[in-house]
């Protein structure tokens, strides 16, 4: 297990990351654009790992959608997760990349998907521009 990410990345980046990825789950959700809500919590969950409150959300975001489109798997899957983030967090044994859901190991480490590495790098740098002009 290593960390979500090489290079930690601040609550101040994330934060707007993970609120963006939300809004896109629910405008897709609205729309009935399955795929595209559940890639949006998918990012939300890999965004949050190192942060065991926000991590928590993600699962309780997906536990909620899996249970609105009556998918049993998948939210049995995310109740069983609710019990392993904490003691992922403490001990720091979270696996990078890993989507969070229910049909891939709690365990298994995956690659970052590039175009969520490029947003947080972008933010990264948003941030270190501002953090240089004050």
């Amino acid at each position: 297990m290593v960390p979500p990410t090489v290079n930690p990345v601040s609550m101040a980046v994330i934060e707007p990351l993970l609120r963006e990825q939300y809004r896109l789950f629910c405008e897709s959700r609205r729309i009935g654009d399955e795929a595209a809500a559940w890639q949006a919590l998918e990012w939300e969950h890999i965004l949050s790992q190192p942060y065991m409150g926000a991590h928590l959300a993600s699962h309780w975001h997906m536990f909620r959608y899996a249970i609105e489109l009556g998918d049993a798997r998948e939210a049995t899957g995310q109740a069983m997760r609710f019990l392993l983030v904490p003691l992922g967090s403490l001990t720091g044994r979270l696996p990078a990349g890993n989507n969070g859901r229910a049909r891939v190991s709690a365990f298994e480490p995956m690659p970052m998907p590039q175009a969520l590495e490029a947003l947080i790098e972008t933010a990264r740098s948003t941030e270190s521009r501002a953090a240089r002009t004050d």
